[in-house]
């Protein structure tokens, strides 16, 4: 099956009024981050350590999204995907007009965030990660939808069997529609993953450990159909693109936690 996208795809603003615009994406990392609050506020282990509501809020808009996703976010994707542009210009990592967020640096972001954020509640981090990390897949679905509705980050050339025509594309090809492969893998099947050994354990350690490892594995498996950076392309083997890269020692550092969290139980 062949299906050519309309320029809708190739608009990403939702609304327009002037200069005023809302963007497919940022009304999905909106969206992402209020149902992982909604999610968050009845999850076992929130309750567990014994967070209110307004302490879920703070939790999830201002350490997780504001300083950990964005902020993080875009320090990662300038340091793993736009080094060169930062050291030409500095000020470039505040263009966030231009776009430009990495998932692993976001990742990183909301860990160094909630490691402040457990210091100054008195939490075990481990603990509130598995919280945390049982609701990461609601948003990672959701943001890759906004990838798919935004036209950008699409996947490599098909056979012609089955693929999608992005008018963002410039070259009109045949390509995967990775985003939503990713929004499957990353969101749905992640998802059920993880729920399914939180119901099956109650150590700390173990959900957060599980979501670096399937995480990082599932979407290193994808990144093979996905179109890599043009200005990156390829950077080892010819075929390993920078995203696997990042998920590597992000599976290493999940058997590392599991390891660890096994030996205490």
């Amino acid at each position: 099956m062949i299906i050519e996208l309309s320029d809708f795809f190739n608009n990403p603003s939702l609304i327009e009024l002037g200069p005023l615009k809302i963007q497919y994406y940022a009304v999905t990392w909106l969206l992402s981050a209020l149902l992982i609050y909604i999610f968050l506020k009845k999850n076992k282990v929130i309750l567990e350590v014994g967070l209110s509501k307004d302490e879920v809020n703070d939790m999830v808009f201002l350490y997780g999204l504001f300083f950990g996703a964005m902020c993080g976010g875009r320090i990662g994707y300038m340091l793993f995907y736009g080094i060169d542009q930062l050291m030409n210009d500095p000020l470039s990592l505040f263009y966030i007009w231009q776009g430009g967020l990495s998932f692993h640096g976001g990742l990183i972001g909301v860990i160094i965030s909630l490691i402040i954020f457990c210091r100054k509640k008195g939490i075990e981090f481990l603990r509130l990660m598995d919280g945390v990390a049982l609701a990461m897949p609601i948003g990672l679905g959701l943001v890759r939808i906004g990838n798919f509705l935004n036209g950008e980050l699409y996947g490599k050339e098909t056979n012609g069997d089955w693929g999608f025509i992005f008018p963002t594309d410039p070259f009109g090809a045949l390509r995967h529609p990775s985003q939503i492969y990713e929004s499957f893998g990353e969101g749905l099947v992640l998802f059920l993953l993880l729920f399914y050994i939180s119901k099956k354990t109650n150590n700390k350690g173990i959900v957060c450990s599980s979501f670096l490892i399937f995480y990082g594995s599932i979407r290193f498996i994808i990144e093979f159909f996905r179109q890599p950076d043009a200005h990156l392309g390829y950077i080892a083997f010819d075929f390993i693109s920078m995203g696997q890269v990042l998920c590597i020692p992000m599976i290493i550092m999940g058997f590392f936690i599991l390891m660890y969290s096994r030996k205490n139980i």
